[in-house]
């Protein structure tokens, strides 16, 4: 259970979310040509529990040109700085968490004018950061048939998490979307998984090689399907699930990660 659940909520009916923590920059890695891991460590990540695999965690970074990270505080609707601004929060999938270490690890997806794509493009060690959460998380139905895992590069965090979590007895199917070749990752191994990339042409809409890839798919009786990306994209893969094949909603869970143009 997350530390939200026991958190009062506000006035406008709106859960105060959990505070954030405090934390550095220990160091960063380029996975591929369009995601780098940043791993932030620090007391404060002393107490956090992640219980379920694919949940999430805000990211707090300072705003551009200004070394020092402002807290914002929550009005009963939203964070706000002290002078109203909005601040640099972004949610991520928490990859992994180190207790003993105290490390949290996020892959961030860089593409141009994002204003964390930025961040971490030039962070360094000891730079400040801080996380809010974590958020809900999936838990794998252990009466499945088989599991399709799909989404665009924003959801490969979670998926490496799933194969990782998935018993190895169970059968999946996995479909990522990539901006380009050269993004693929080596996806953590599963006995009974296949793995297929599809590349967006360019200057495609988010989904036009993904939502295709799922129709062709077949999906033996029972599937449950986990698949998160681009928002609108999203809207279409659950119309397919739901309106084309009929799923009933307990075997899909869909997400909306981000919006194009946003």
């Amino acid at each position: 259970m997350s530390e939200s659940a026991n958190r009062p909520a506000s006035a406008t009916g709106r859960r105060e979310p959990p505070p954030f923590r405090m934390l550095t920059v220990r160091r960063k890695e380029q996975l591929s040509v369009r995601m780098i891991r940043v791993t932030l460590a620090g007391d404060e990540l002393r107490g956090l529990e992640i219980d379920e695999p694919a949940a999430s965690v805000r990211l707090l970074i300072p705003a551009p040109g200004d070394p020092k990270l402002e807290v914002p505080k929550w009005n009963g609707n939203e964070f706000l700085n002290a002078d109203g601004s909005r601040p640099l929060i972004r949610t991520f999938t928490p990859r992994r968490f180190d207790a003993t270490a105290l490390e949290l690890e996020l892959d961030m997806v860089i593409h141009e004018g994002g204003a964390v794509s930025q961040w971490a493009t030039a962070v360094t060690a000891g730079s400040v950061a801080a996380v809010s959460g974590p958020g809900r998380g999936y838990s794998p139905s252990p009466d499945a048939a088989a599991f399709v895992l799909a989404g665009d590069e924003t959801a490969i965090p979670a998926i490496s998490q799933l194969l990782e979590d998935i018993p190895a007895d169970f059968e999946i199917q996995v479909y990522v979307e990539i901006a380009t070749p050269a993004a693929q990752l080596v996806l953590p191994g599963h006995p009974l998984a296949t793995v297929s990339w599809h590349v967006l042409p360019p200057g495609a809409a988010p989904g036009s090689a993904l939502l295709p890839a799922l129709e062709r798919a077949e999906f033996p009786p029972e599937t449950q399907v986990w698949c998160a990306g681009e928002a609108a994209a999203m809207h279409a893969i659950r119309n397919h699930l739901f309106k084309q094949r009929g799923l009933a909603r307990s075997q899909a869970t869909v997400r909306g990660y981000w919006k194009a143009g946003r």
